[in-house]
């Protein structure tokens, strides 16, 4: 898998739960071994009592766009997205080291994404039509990014 291409996780607040921050941890260093990989986690907002839905979702998406450069390919992971089976993410990401210096997968707060992140946004992932929690939803797609990884390779760890 050459490729200059780099991939960022950005994450609104810290994985709190430890078994899923282990296996998140795990995942991302099996990551490294085929893909320069970071994960960014903007921290949670204080005093969101005070805040309405839509205000938290500004206040983050803010956050959010200050961690992008002009030319990320950004992809949001989003109940609304295309949903593909582990086969063909691998051949998506494949296609995206071709064009692409950094992939930046997003994953929400607990309301989703305000209209400037929506709009910024270059595609949208669903990794189900099922919902997770957000604790959840980072195991599961660092789990599939890892997969799809070895796919790419040809490597024994997906079966299909």
């Amino acid at each position: 898998m050459p490729s200059t291409m780099k991939v960022d996780l950005i994450l609104i607040g810290k994985t709190s739960d430890k078994l899923f921050a282990s296996g998140i941890s795990d995942y991302a260093s099996r990551i490294s071994h085929y893909l320069p990989f970071n994960i960014t986690t903007i921290a949670e907002l204080k005093n969101t009592r005070s805040l309405s839905e839509e205000q938290q979702k500004q206040a983050e998406g803010e956050l959010i766009l200050k961690q992008l450069q002009g030319a990320d390919i950004v992809v949001l992971l989003d109940e609304r997205g295309r949903e593909m089976r582990s086969t063909e993410f691998a051949q998506w990401l494949e296609r995206r080291q071709s064009t692409a210096r950094r992939l930046v997968f997003v994953i929400g707060g607990p309301y989703g994404f305000s209209r400037q992140v929506y709009d910024r946004a270059n595609e949208m992932l669903a990794l189900s039509r099922m919902t997770f929690s957000h604790q959840m939803v980072r195991l599961v797609f660092t789990e599939q990014l890892y997969r799809a990884c070895t796919i790419i390779r040809g490597e024994p760890y997906h079966h299909e």
